[in-house]
């Protein structure tokens, strides 16, 4: 796949500074070749700029004149991601082939003939999926599904019965959306069951990661708002709801019912206790443990969930704890020893 920098720089309304040339493909400063588009989006790494081989560098107004030829940017990491988009060819080789004959689609599903299913996927009786998306092998869609326009359901990812997709939703594979949320009442021959009757749905523009699972409610809707990005490997459980924008990186754990605001970040293995709620704005540090409702703004860090400046001097005092202990255990040595002499003091 080729450009030349001035067809780049139109198709990504940047302003190329320097002779045109055709590249034909990316890398880092340090990795990228002659025929390369690379990018600076942090100072501490513009010595580089001076030893990379690359044809041009998308780069802030600040260093345009430190290279040969530059896509000049006023984010440049946002532009190069726009970049890395026109040299990665899509996955999947059936687009505008519509339904396959080896996939499997129930007479009363309504499948836009826009959209592309491969084989060996299934689309149950009452589903409905929308223009241009795409259903790749082995991906399962449940009755009454709900796809919009322009998603992709990759391979062995699955949605079960009622879950809704907005438009240009991705789902990784493996990915399992709509399966019964973990609810049980204890009795006397062990834990019953309770019905999970309600859905997931989930809002335009979101993306959820390869392996990750997200329960249906038990009434109601499991909600994921618009914008929202679930990295793999994550479990929100059933009855949560999270709102627009929010980040959710790999291992976290979200239980049941917990209401999370906008444009909420929580960090790898974070967990999330039940019936919780996060104001907008929360940042949920690594493997940090959360029991209590978080207030719109904070940063937290630990378990259990501190605020993150008492979390860091915490970690900061962690290391001096053995030391302090034995001063400690020495000082009440001395105290002891010292009361002792003064009560005989007292007593002669």
């Amino acid at each position: 796949m080729e450009f030349t920098l001035s067809e780049l720089a139109s198709k990504l309304g940047l302003t190329l500074r320097g002779e045109d040339c055709t590249v034909s493909g990316v890398g880092t400063l340090e990795s990228a070749g002659p025929n390369d588009v690379t990018f600076l989006a942090d100072v501490k790494y513009a010595e580089l700029l001076e030893t990379t081989a690359a044809a041009a560098v998308v780069v802030s107004e600040d260093f345009a004149g430190k290279v040969g030829r530059a896509l000049v940017s006023a984010n440049p990491y946002m532009d190069f991601a726009r970049l890395l988009m026109l040299f990665t060819p899509p996955q999947g080789c059936l687009e505008g082939q519509g339904v396959s004959e080896m996939a499997y689609v129930h007479p009363d599903a309504d499948v836009h003939p826009d959209a592309d299913v491969y084989p060996f996927a299934f689309v149950a009786a009452g589903a409905k999926v929308g223009a241009r998306t795409r259903l790749f092998p082995s991906c399962y869609v449940g009755e009454g599904c709900v796809i919009g326009e322009d998603c992709t359901v990759y391979p062995s990812a699955t949605l079960m019965a009622g879950s809704v997709l907005g438009d240009r939703v991705m789902v990784h594979p493996g990915a399992v959306l709509g399966s019964d949320g973990f609810g049980y009442v204890p009795t006397e021959d062990g834990r019953q069951k309770i019905p999970q009757v309600g859905r997931v749905a989930v809002e335009d523009d979101v993306e959820i990661g390869a392996n990750t699972t997200i329960d249906r409610a038990m009434l109601d809707t499991t909600r994921l708002g618009r914008g929202t990005k679930v990295d793999n490997l994550v479990q929100i459980a059933h009855n949560c709801d999270l709102d627009e924008h929010c980040t959710i990186v790999s291992q976290v754990g979200i239980a049941g019912s917990t209401k999370v605001g906008r444009n909420v970040i929580m960090a790898g293995q974070a967990g999330i206790a039940d019936h919780v709620t996060i104001g907008n704005d929360v940042v949920v540090g690594p493997q940090c443990g959360v029991r209590t409702d978080i207030p719109e703004g904070k940063r937290m860090g630990g378990h259990p969930a501190m605020e993150y400046g008492t979390y860091m001097r915490n970690m900061s005092l962690a290391p001096k704890m053995p030391d302090l202990f034995k001063r400690v255990k020495k000082l009440e040595k001395e105290l002891a020893a010292l009361k002792a002499a003064c009560q005989g003091g007292t007593d002669e």
